[in-house]
């Protein structure tokens, strides 16, 4: 065999980087998916509407779009090592914010600590992805970046796991009486005062022990050599790099649907819950569909990985696209179970989006440019913040039409899906 020809995903004298590297892409995904159930408990416990509450995965995808930019900057003139410490100091000082937010029991509170923990993610996945697109053959850059991003569904599961059994099973503000109605909305003033400090101190406590798992991973990286891939003295002003991105069509469009794929990720996966209430299931219940919609697609992802030896990833991300906006139109138009059962039958399709469209728009970029390359697609995470929201407000309408509010609201993922593929049609007909 030629091993020119066919060379290995991970080059061995890489491998202990890489295990290092991948791993944190399990600490964001934890980080994203113990957050995601939040929005429900948050309304619940603090009072407020669906949309209001939405506004955590404002703050959580907003710091990605605030410090993505300042990220590649960093990297560029340092490194990707010290970018990764950097994004884990700041990672471990938002977690640990959750300590006072708690004591004070001010929304705004947690908000801004999850404002700076995402200053971290956002140092974090600007520079680990690039990295580990460049340890190795150009390639299998998709591959090992597909291979790297599979383990971060395994903390996404985690922290479903977390939430599901240490949190919302926990909330006092979410227990039902014999009808299957919430008795916290019964109480007086005073007894949700110290049902508020209880769930309030039950949301904290994972957070503030997740700061000290994280410093603990700073100091393992900051005392192991890892490998240099690129030689910032030769590169040229970001201002170059920008505008050769600028001119990049197939980067440009890739950025494009990365926002409307995270839009939809973070769609699908945070009102599986109002999805699942909407039938008389209850949070903690409901938790465990997005464990298996979690599931399956870390399944899904360790299959398209090896899918890709065989099929054009480009083609993969047209078919699974096209695939979502078939589940997705169930969701929409079947009430009742069947449509909950499509809802996490999705998470089979967007298994491969976010590490192929990742790769596709990176793919033969310069090493200078790679960095701020890499910055946009963090970027297009804000999606994640802004269609939540949009989709939060058409929940709290009871009824849209025939449907009610939280069928029709899946209308936005749907049109995400449309999006990516669109994009996974262009790159593999027009940009070759």
């Amino acid at each position: 065999m030629n091993t020119i020809e066919n060379p290995p995903i991970v080059p061995k004298k890489n491998l202990i980087p890489f295990i290092l590297i991948t791993s944190l892409f399990a600490l964001w995904g934890f980080a994203n998916d113990i957050t995601n159930p939040m929005v429900a408990a948050f309304a619940t416990v603090m009072e407020i509407s669906t949309a209001k509450a939405a506004l955590v995965q404002l703050a959580f995808y907003g710091g990605y779009a605030t410090m993505a930019i300042p990220a590649a900057l960093f990297v560029r003139k340092y490194s990707y090592k010290k970018g990764i410490l950097l994004g884990l100091s700041l990672y471990a000082f938002g977690a640990l914010l959750f300590f006072p937010a708690a004591k004070y029991e001010v929304f705004g509170f947690f908000l801004g600590s999850l404002y700076i923990l995402t200053f971290g993610l956002a140092f974090l996945e600007t520079t680990a992805n690039p990295y580990i697109l460049s340890m190795g053959d150009a390639k299998t850059a998709t591959q090992r970046l597909n291979l790297a991003q599979s383990f971060n569904p395994i903390g996404s599961l985690f922290g479903m796991f977390v939430a599901s059994k240490f949190i919302l099973v926990a909330l006092d503000s979410d227990k039902r009486n014999e009808m299957g109605e919430i008795i916290f909305t019964t109480l007086s003033e005073t007894q949700k005062a110290v049902v508020r400090t209880h769930d309030l101190a039950i949301i904290r406590n994972p957070y503030v022990i997740l700061g000290f798992v994280v410093i603990a991973m700073l100091v393992v990286i900051a005392v192991t050599k890892m490998p240099q891939t690129h030689n910032q003295n030769n590169y040229s002003s970001a201002k170059s790099s920008f505008k050769r991105l600028f001119k990049n069509g197939k980067y440009k469009e890739g950025v494009i649907a990365q926002l409307f794929y995270v839009a939809a990720q973070i769609m699908c996966w945070t009102f599986i819950i109002q999805y699942a209430g909407h039938l008389g299931i209850s949070k903690a219940d409901a938790q465990n569909y997005n464990i298996l919609a979690m599931s399956i697609f870390l399944g899904s992802r360790f299959i398209s990985t090896f899918l890709m030896k065989y099929i054009n990833s480009r083609k993969l991300l047209l078919i699974f696209a096209i695939c979502a906006m078939f589940t997705m139109s169930g969701v929409i138009l079947i009430e009742g179970i069947t449509g909950l059962y499509l809802l996490v039958a999705t998470s089979a399709f967007m298994s491969l989006m976010f590490p192929t469209i990742y790769g596709i728009a990176l793919h033969d970029l310069s090493e200078e440019d790679s960095a701020l390359g890499a910055a946009g697609l963090v970027m297009a995470i804000v999606g994640g913040a802004l269609m939540p929201i949009l989709q939060g407000l058409l929940i709290d309408i009871e009824k849209i039409g025939p449907l009610p509010g939280v069928n029709f609201s899946f209308i936005l993922p749907f049109i995400c899906f449309c999006i990516i593929a669109f994009y996974g049609y262009r790159t593999l007909k027009i940009h070759h």
